[in-house]
Protein backbone atom coordinates (compact mmCIF):
# COMPACT_ATOMS: atom_id res chain seq x y z
CA UNK A 1 0.00 0.00 0.00
CA UNK A 2 0.98 3.26 -0.49
CA UNK A 3 1.97 5.59 2.68
CA UNK A 4 -0.95 6.84 4.72
CA UNK A 5 -1.30 10.62 3.38
CA UNK A 6 -0.02 11.73 6.73
CA UNK A 7 3.50 10.28 6.04
CA UNK A 8 3.53 11.70 2.66
CA UNK A 9 6.64 13.21 1.29
CA UNK A 10 5.38 16.76 1.57
CA UNK A 11 7.82 18.55 4.62
CA UNK A 12 4.79 20.59 5.69
CA UNK A 13 1.21 18.89 5.63
CA UNK A 14 -1.76 20.92 5.07
CA UNK A 15 -5.30 20.08 6.25
CA UNK A 16 -8.97 21.19 5.87
CA UNK A 17 -10.63 22.23 9.21
CA UNK A 18 -14.24 22.05 10.52
CA UNK A 19 -15.91 21.46 7.11
CA UNK A 20 -18.63 19.26 8.65
CA UNK A 21 -20.03 22.51 10.36
CA UNK A 22 -21.86 25.14 9.79
CA UNK A 23 -19.70 28.49 9.83
CA UNK A 24 -16.74 26.68 10.22
CA UNK A 25 -14.61 28.04 12.73
CA UNK A 26 -16.13 31.57 11.85
CA UNK A 27 -18.54 33.31 14.50
CA UNK A 28 -20.17 35.51 11.38
CA UNK A 29 -23.20 36.60 10.01
CA UNK A 30 -22.29 36.79 6.25
CA UNK A 31 -24.57 35.61 4.12
CA UNK A 32 -22.34 33.65 2.28
CA UNK A 33 -20.47 32.00 5.68
CA UNK A 34 -20.19 27.91 5.35
CA UNK A 35 -23.65 26.36 5.22
CA UNK A 36 -21.94 22.78 5.44
CA UNK A 37 -24.50 21.60 3.26
CA UNK A 38 -23.88 18.18 1.93
CA UNK A 39 -23.27 19.01 -1.68
CA UNK A 40 -20.50 22.02 -0.78
CA UNK A 41 -19.00 19.61 1.60
CA UNK A 42 -17.98 17.06 -1.28
CA UNK A 43 -17.11 20.00 -3.13
CA UNK A 44 -14.94 21.36 -0.53
CA UNK A 45 -13.43 17.79 -0.03
CA UNK A 46 -12.62 16.92 -3.96
CA UNK A 47 -10.88 20.62 -4.41
CA UNK A 48 -8.68 19.75 -1.52
CA UNK A 49 -8.45 16.12 -3.11
CA UNK A 50 -7.26 17.12 -6.46
CA UNK A 51 -4.76 20.09 -5.11
CA UNK A 52 -3.01 17.23 -3.07
CA UNK A 53 -3.91 18.86 0.70
CA UNK A 54 -3.05 15.81 3.21
CA UNK A 55 -6.17 15.64 5.14
CA UNK A 56 -9.21 16.60 6.20
CA UNK A 57 -10.11 16.92 9.88
CA UNK A 58 -14.08 17.60 11.29
CA UNK A 59 -15.23 19.02 14.47
CA UNK A 60 -16.73 17.21 16.62
CA UNK A 61 -20.04 19.92 18.07
CA UNK A 62 -23.31 18.40 19.02
CA UNK A 63 -24.71 21.94 20.26
CA UNK A 64 -24.44 25.49 18.85
CA UNK A 65 -23.41 28.77 20.47
CA UNK A 66 -26.26 30.61 20.34
CA UNK A 67 -26.37 34.46 18.69
CA UNK A 68 -28.06 35.11 15.50
CA UNK A 69 -27.05 32.36 13.66
CA UNK A 70 -26.99 29.51 16.41
CA UNK A 71 -23.33 28.29 14.78
CA UNK A 72 -22.06 24.61 14.75
CA UNK A 73 -25.62 23.37 15.71
CA UNK A 74 -25.45 22.23 11.98
CA UNK A 75 -22.90 19.46 11.84
CA UNK A 76 -22.58 15.82 10.62
CA UNK A 77 -21.22 13.24 12.84
CA UNK A 78 -17.55 12.70 11.80
CA UNK A 79 -17.67 8.68 11.79
CA UNK A 80 -20.07 8.70 9.38
CA UNK A 81 -18.47 12.26 7.44
CA UNK A 82 -15.27 10.08 6.55
CA UNK A 83 -16.71 7.21 5.62
CA UNK A 84 -19.07 9.03 3.02
CA UNK A 85 -15.97 11.20 2.03
CA UNK A 86 -13.95 8.02 1.21
CA UNK A 87 -16.23 6.91 -1.81
CA UNK A 88 -15.78 10.60 -3.52
CA UNK A 89 -12.39 11.23 -2.80
CA UNK A 90 -8.86 9.50 -4.09
CA UNK A 91 -5.73 10.64 -1.58
CA UNK A 92 -6.36 12.93 0.92
CA UNK A 93 -6.49 11.53 4.95
CA UNK A 94 -9.91 11.52 6.27
CA UNK A 95 -10.06 11.74 9.92
CA UNK A 96 -12.83 11.64 12.49
CA UNK A 97 -13.13 13.12 15.79
CA UNK A 98 -14.19 11.72 18.59
CA UNK A 99 -15.12 13.37 21.99
CA UNK A 100 -14.01 10.25 24.31
CA UNK A 101 -16.62 10.69 27.29
CA UNK A 102 -19.59 10.26 24.28
CA UNK A 103 -18.45 7.51 22.28
CA UNK A 104 -17.61 4.23 23.52
CA UNK A 105 -14.07 2.76 22.50
CA UNK A 106 -15.15 -0.19 21.29
CA UNK A 107 -17.68 1.25 18.79
CA UNK A 108 -15.00 3.62 18.20
CA UNK A 109 -12.31 0.84 16.87
CA UNK A 110 -15.32 -1.02 14.71
CA UNK A 111 -16.24 2.47 13.34
CA UNK A 112 -12.29 3.66 12.82
CA UNK A 113 -11.38 0.47 10.85
CA UNK A 114 -14.94 0.31 8.85
CA UNK A 115 -13.50 4.06 7.71
CA UNK A 116 -10.21 3.00 7.03
CA UNK A 117 -11.50 -0.05 4.76
CA UNK A 118 -13.95 2.17 2.68
CA UNK A 119 -10.99 5.04 2.41
CA UNK A 120 -8.65 2.12 1.15
CA UNK A 121 -6.12 2.95 3.99
CA UNK A 122 -7.04 6.80 4.67
CA UNK A 123 -8.66 6.84 7.64
CA UNK A 124 -7.08 8.65 11.30
CA UNK A 125 -8.58 9.85 14.34
CA UNK A 126 -8.60 13.28 16.53
CA UNK A 127 -8.67 12.20 19.99
CA UNK A 128 -10.26 15.35 22.21
CA UNK A 129 -11.30 15.23 25.93
CA UNK A 130 -14.44 17.26 25.64
CA UNK A 131 -14.84 20.92 27.67
CA UNK A 132 -18.16 22.22 26.64
CA UNK A 133 -20.67 21.52 29.59
CA UNK A 134 -23.81 21.86 27.57
CA UNK A 135 -22.62 18.90 25.37
CA UNK A 136 -22.11 16.67 28.46
CA UNK A 137 -25.43 16.98 29.78
CA UNK A 138 -26.67 16.14 26.52
CA UNK A 139 -25.19 13.14 27.03
CA UNK A 140 -25.83 12.88 30.12
CA UNK A 141 -22.47 12.12 31.24
CA UNK A 142 -20.30 13.98 33.71
CA UNK A 143 -16.87 15.64 33.04
CA UNK A 144 -14.45 13.56 34.96
CA UNK A 145 -11.86 15.10 37.09
CA UNK A 146 -8.87 13.48 35.30
CA UNK A 147 -10.04 13.43 31.35
CA UNK A 148 -6.99 12.00 30.12
CA UNK A 149 -6.55 9.60 32.18
CA UNK A 150 -9.92 7.96 31.12
CA UNK A 151 -8.83 8.88 26.88
CA UNK A 152 -5.59 7.07 27.65
CA UNK A 153 -7.46 3.75 29.37
CA UNK A 154 -9.81 4.83 26.24
CA UNK A 155 -7.00 4.71 23.43
CA UNK A 156 -5.29 1.62 24.81
CA UNK A 157 -8.46 -0.05 24.48
CA UNK A 158 -8.48 0.73 21.31
CA UNK A 159 -4.89 -0.15 20.38
CA UNK A 160 -5.10 -3.44 22.00
CA UNK A 161 -8.14 -4.19 19.96
CA UNK A 162 -5.98 -3.90 16.37
CA UNK A 163 -3.28 -5.51 18.25
CA UNK A 164 -4.38 -8.59 20.02
CA UNK A 165 -5.96 -11.81 17.95
CA UNK A 166 -8.23 -13.42 20.89
CA UNK A 167 -10.85 -11.55 23.16
CA UNK A 168 -9.39 -9.95 26.27
CA UNK A 169 -10.49 -8.53 29.51
CA UNK A 170 -10.33 -5.15 30.86
CA UNK A 171 -10.79 -3.77 33.99
CA UNK A 172 -9.75 0.03 34.66
CA UNK A 173 -10.88 3.02 36.19
CA UNK A 174 -13.68 4.17 33.45
CA UNK A 175 -13.65 0.78 31.75
CA UNK A 176 -14.65 -2.80 32.86
CA UNK A 177 -14.89 -4.94 29.45
CA UNK A 178 -15.11 -8.93 28.90
CA UNK A 179 -14.66 -10.69 26.01
CA UNK A 180 -13.36 -7.59 23.99
CA UNK A 181 -12.64 -8.27 20.43
CA UNK A 182 -13.06 -6.68 16.61
CA UNK A 183 -12.57 -7.22 13.18
CA UNK A 184 -12.05 -5.92 10.71
CA UNK A 185 -8.60 -4.62 11.86
CA UNK A 186 -7.33 -1.65 9.94
CA UNK A 187 -5.61 -2.56 6.44
CA UNK A 188 -2.16 -1.93 7.61
CA UNK A 189 -2.49 -3.78 10.71
CA UNK A 190 -1.60 -1.18 13.05
CA UNK A 191 -3.30 1.61 14.67
CA UNK A 192 -3.83 4.56 11.72
CA UNK A 193 -2.40 8.05 12.88
CA UNK A 194 -4.10 9.79 16.08
CA UNK A 195 -4.04 13.14 16.59
CA UNK A 196 -4.63 15.12 19.57
CA UNK A 197 -5.62 18.81 20.51
CA UNK A 198 -3.91 19.30 23.65
CA UNK A 199 -3.23 22.76 25.68
CA UNK A 200 -2.71 21.75 29.30
CA UNK A 201 0.61 19.39 30.72
CA UNK A 202 -1.98 16.70 30.89
CA UNK A 203 -2.73 16.66 27.43
CA UNK A 204 0.31 17.32 26.49
CA UNK A 205 1.67 14.13 28.36
CA UNK A 206 -1.21 12.03 27.08
CA UNK A 207 -0.15 13.38 23.20
CA UNK A 208 3.40 12.07 23.90
CA UNK A 209 2.36 8.74 24.97
CA UNK A 210 -0.58 8.00 22.68
CA UNK A 211 -0.67 10.34 19.82
CA UNK A 212 1.47 10.52 16.37
CA UNK A 213 0.40 14.69 15.77
CA UNK A 214 -0.71 17.29 18.59
CA UNK A 215 -2.62 20.76 17.28
CA UNK A 216 -2.00 23.45 19.46
CA UNK A 217 -2.39 27.44 18.98
CA UNK A 218 -0.20 29.89 18.70
CA UNK A 219 -0.21 34.06 19.71
CA UNK A 220 2.87 34.79 17.73
CA UNK A 221 4.64 32.17 15.69
CA UNK A 222 7.84 33.13 17.92
CA UNK A 223 5.66 32.03 20.73
CA UNK A 224 4.82 28.88 19.01
CA UNK A 225 8.62 27.70 19.21
CA UNK A 226 7.83 27.32 23.13
CA UNK A 227 5.35 24.52 23.09
CA UNK A 228 7.39 22.50 20.53
CA UNK A 229 10.07 21.95 22.51
CA UNK A 230 7.79 21.42 24.98
CA UNK A 231 5.96 18.77 23.05
CA UNK A 232 9.62 17.33 21.86
CA UNK A 233 11.21 17.11 26.20
CA UNK A 234 7.59 15.22 27.12
CA UNK A 235 7.92 12.86 24.17
CA UNK A 236 11.97 11.90 24.47
CA UNK A 237 10.85 10.53 27.95
CA UNK A 238 8.26 8.38 25.96
CA UNK A 239 10.49 7.29 23.46
CA UNK A 240 8.47 8.44 20.67
CA UNK A 241 8.58 11.78 18.09
CA UNK A 242 5.21 13.52 18.41
CA UNK A 243 4.57 15.65 15.26
CA UNK A 244 3.38 19.18 16.37
CA UNK A 245 0.50 20.92 14.13
CA UNK A 246 -1.24 24.07 14.39
CA UNK A 247 -4.54 25.66 13.17
CA UNK A 248 -4.83 28.76 10.96
CA UNK A 249 -8.21 30.72 9.41
CA UNK A 250 -7.32 32.47 6.18
CA UNK A 251 -8.26 35.37 3.69
CA UNK A 252 -6.21 35.24 0.73
CA UNK A 253 -6.70 37.65 -2.09
CA UNK A 254 -5.21 39.27 -4.81
CA UNK A 255 -4.34 41.89 -2.74
CA UNK A 256 -3.35 42.61 1.06
CA UNK A 257 -5.72 45.64 1.30
CA UNK A 258 -8.30 43.82 -0.14
CA UNK A 259 -7.77 40.53 2.49
CA UNK A 260 -7.62 42.95 5.56
CA UNK A 261 -10.59 44.44 4.55
CA UNK A 262 -12.76 41.76 4.01
CA UNK A 263 -11.38 39.93 7.73
CA UNK A 264 -12.38 43.11 9.04
CA UNK A 265 -16.06 43.00 7.44
CA UNK A 266 -16.92 39.05 8.32
CA UNK A 267 -14.89 38.72 11.64
CA UNK A 268 -15.60 42.43 12.90
CA UNK A 269 -18.53 44.09 11.48
CA UNK A 270 -20.67 41.24 10.72
CA UNK A 271 -19.45 38.88 13.52
CA UNK A 272 -22.54 37.38 15.36
CA UNK A 273 -21.14 38.84 19.07
CA UNK A 274 -23.54 37.51 20.81
CA UNK A 275 -22.09 34.04 19.73
CA UNK A 276 -18.39 35.00 20.11
CA UNK A 277 -19.66 36.17 23.71
CA UNK A 278 -21.19 32.81 24.34
CA UNK A 279 -17.86 30.60 22.96
CA UNK A 280 -15.04 32.46 24.20
CA UNK A 281 -16.86 32.77 28.53
CA UNK A 282 -17.66 28.82 27.72
CA UNK A 283 -14.81 28.06 27.00
CA UNK A 284 -12.48 30.12 28.90
CA UNK A 285 -14.07 28.71 32.11
CA UNK A 286 -14.09 25.09 30.99
CA UNK A 287 -10.96 24.29 28.60
CA UNK A 288 -7.58 25.23 28.51
CA UNK A 289 -7.22 25.84 24.85
CA UNK A 290 -6.12 29.75 25.22
CA UNK A 291 -4.54 31.90 27.99
CA UNK A 292 -6.53 34.39 29.27
CA UNK A 293 -4.48 37.32 27.45
CA UNK A 294 -5.71 35.61 24.32
CA UNK A 295 -9.71 36.02 25.15
CA UNK A 296 -9.00 39.43 25.79
CA UNK A 297 -6.78 40.56 23.02
CA UNK A 298 -7.98 38.53 20.18
CA UNK A 299 -11.89 39.13 19.83
CA UNK A 300 -11.55 39.39 15.92
CA UNK A 301 -9.71 35.75 16.05
CA UNK A 302 -12.32 33.86 17.87
CA UNK A 303 -15.63 35.63 15.38
CA UNK A 304 -12.94 35.08 12.36
CA UNK A 305 -11.68 31.19 12.96
CA UNK A 306 -12.49 30.09 17.03
CA UNK A 307 -9.08 31.92 17.98
CA UNK A 308 -6.94 30.33 16.04
CA UNK A 309 -3.75 32.27 14.30
CA UNK A 310 -4.78 34.35 11.38
CA UNK A 311 -2.99 33.99 7.69
CA UNK A 312 -4.13 37.28 6.14
CA UNK A 313 -3.03 38.68 2.66
CA UNK A 314 -1.86 37.92 -0.97
CA UNK A 315 -1.03 34.22 -1.97
CA UNK A 316 2.98 35.57 -1.60
CA UNK A 317 2.12 36.99 1.92
CA UNK A 318 -0.10 33.55 3.13
CA UNK A 319 3.05 31.62 2.24
CA UNK A 320 5.74 33.82 3.76
CA UNK A 321 4.32 33.07 7.18
CA UNK A 322 3.44 28.83 6.40
CA UNK A 323 7.40 29.06 5.86
CA UNK A 324 8.06 30.71 8.72
CA UNK A 325 5.76 28.55 10.89
CA UNK A 326 7.95 25.24 9.30
CA UNK A 327 10.82 27.03 10.66
CA UNK A 328 9.44 27.18 14.16
CA UNK A 329 9.15 23.45 13.78
CA UNK A 330 5.33 22.79 13.02
CA UNK A 331 5.01 20.04 11.16
CA UNK A 332 1.58 21.11 9.37
CA UNK A 333 -1.50 23.47 9.74
CA UNK A 334 -5.13 22.69 9.44
CA UNK A 335 -6.68 25.48 7.78
CA UNK A 336 -10.54 26.90 8.15
CA UNK A 337 -11.74 29.82 5.61
CA UNK A 338 -15.21 31.83 5.66
CA UNK A 339 -16.11 29.46 2.62
CA UNK A 340 -14.32 26.88 1.85
CA UNK A 341 -15.57 25.59 -1.52
CA UNK A 342 -15.52 29.37 -2.90
CA UNK A 343 -11.87 30.30 -1.83
CA UNK A 344 -9.66 26.84 -1.73
CA UNK A 345 -9.14 27.34 -5.76
CA UNK A 346 -7.03 30.61 -5.32
CA UNK A 347 -5.66 29.79 -2.43
CA UNK A 348 -4.54 26.32 -4.24
CA UNK A 349 -3.63 28.00 -7.24
CA UNK A 350 -1.74 30.86 -5.26
CA UNK A 351 -0.13 29.31 -1.85
CA UNK A 352 0.59 25.91 -3.46
CA UNK A 353 3.58 26.58 -5.80
CA UNK A 354 5.17 29.04 -3.55
CA UNK A 355 5.52 26.42 -0.99
CA UNK A 356 6.27 24.02 -3.64
CA UNK A 357 9.38 26.13 -4.63
CA UNK A 358 10.51 26.79 -0.83
CA UNK A 359 10.76 22.77 -0.48
CA UNK A 360 7.89 22.24 2.00
CA UNK A 361 5.14 20.63 -0.38
CA UNK A 362 6.28 17.62 -2.44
Amino acid sequence: MTPHPMHGPSRFKLGIFATNADGGLTLTKVPERWSASWPEIVRAAQIADRAGIDFFLPIARWKGFGGEMNNRLHSFETFTFAAALAGVTERIGLFSTVHVPMVHPVFAAKAWATVDHASNGRAGLNVVAGWNPDEFNLFGVNKVDAPYDQASEWIDIITRLYAETAPFDYDGKYYSLKGAETLPKPLRGTRPPVLNAAFSPPGRDFAAKHADFLFTTFKTIEAGKGTIDDVAKRSAVTGRDVGVFTTNHVVCRPSRAEAEEYYEHYAVTMADNEAVDQHTSKQSANANNFDPETYKQHRKWFAGGGGTFPLIGTPADIAEQMVEISRAGFAGTALCFVNYANELPYFCEGVLPILQKAGLRG
